[in-house]
């Protein structure tokens, strides 16, 4: 070769290194902007830990992930938030399973009146379920984490529910699975979003409400209704979930996607923990309103769970007939709920 060539050579090897190392210099420096869209309202905790998950992305990525965050139904409405991140409308999205009835049949078992005890253990039931069937209803977004609050309970306005019988005639604000289970009491369910109850219950357009505790201050509910009955035996939950668009994952840099895979495994404790804080403090809120709690008997609560068990032989028949292995489903919840209740 001779030395002309061998200059040409070199000459050309460091300007391809040159426009390499540009070229993953560029990589490594671009900034990815996305947009987070909630439909808690900004005071509430579980608002206030989106809000922080995002500013803990962007501190952790080095500022190469930078979200912009919209609570309280500012981008897309509650009903909307799961279509709108699988349309684009925004790349990040928190709301509940249960506002799209019969669109996530699989996740709907972790619904079911089973009698949760608290939101840490709902929250890691919901994952353990998510883990164990990897469901393909979930396939059109990519699955930032699950968590579920704390014991759903029946909240009144005017009339105190203290059997089964005081709830017939009674409209209740109920979603997805809770439908059935009003229904099963042999109370009228009504389905709206939690954004609006408020002004339902103050208008009488319903009666009451199944919801946790943590409702009655976290969306100031204690100020329009009047009784809350406390009935364990067959509590129900509701999962939330966190996902983001599938293209703008996949658009994302591996080491990018492990530093958030990180964050979600911690913010999912987080969320547990923060649906019983919450929950404890709708109670002391309600109670300083002049707000009743009344307990069922333990054979009052026994009826209760005996005429909902139909409904999870109901969600076993019609979600197996969508394809869904629901009786697997729901004995691994049960067996989940379970182990985590005897520790």
């Amino acid at each position: 070769m001779s030395a002309k060539a061998w200059r040409m050579m070199v000459v050309l090897a460091a300007a391809a290194a040159l426009v390499m190392g540009s070229a993953l210099g560029a990589s490594a420096a671009q900034t990815f902007k996305l947009t987070y869209s909630c439909f808690f309202p900004p005071s509430h905790i579980q608002s206030k830990l989106a809000e922080a998950w995002c500013k803990e992305v962007e501190k952790r990525t080095g500022g190469r992930v930078k979200i912009e965050y919209y609570p309280g139904q500012t981008l897309t409405k509650a009903r909307q938030v799961y279509d709108g991140v699988v349309q684009g409308l925004s790349d990040i999205g928190f709301c509940l399973f249960g506002y799209t009835r019969g669109r996530f049949p699989l996740m709907e078992v972790v619904d079911l009146p089973l009698g949760y005890p608290s939101g840490q253990v709902a929250t890691q039931v919901a994952n353990a379920v998510y883990r164990k069937f990897k469901p393909k209803e979930l396939n059109d977004v990519e699955v930032m984490y699950l968590h579920a609050h704390g014991p759903g309970l029946l909240h009144t306005k005017g009339k105190a529910v203290r059997k089964m019988e005081d709830l017939k005639g009674m409209k209740i604000r109920s979603h997805g699975t809770t439908a059935k289970v009003v229904k099963a009491l042999g109370g009228t369910p009504v389905a709206m979003p939690m954004p609006e109850l408020y002004q339902a219950l103050q208008r009488g357009v319903v009666d009451g409400a199944l919801y946790p505790v943590e409702v009655n201050k976290g969306w100031k509910m204690a100020e329009v209704v009047d009784f809350c009955t406390e009935n364990y035996a067959n509590a129900y939950t509701t999962t939330f979930y966190v996902v983001m668009n599938k293209d703008k994952w996949n658009a994302l840099p591996d080491d990018i996607k492990k530093i958030i895979r990180q964050i979600n495994q911690e913010w999912i404790v987080k969320h547990g923990k923060a649906w019983d804080t919450s929950d404890a403090e709708g109670r002391a809120y309600m109670l300083k309103k002049g707000r009743k709690f009344i307990k069922l008997p333990p054979a009052e609560a026994a009826r209760w769970k005996k005429a909902t068990d139909p409904v999870l032989d109901e969600y076993v028949k019609k979600a197996s007939a969508k394809g869904v292995p629901a009786k697997a489903a729901l004995e691994f919840t049960q067996k989940t709920l379970s182990a985590l209740k005897g520790k």
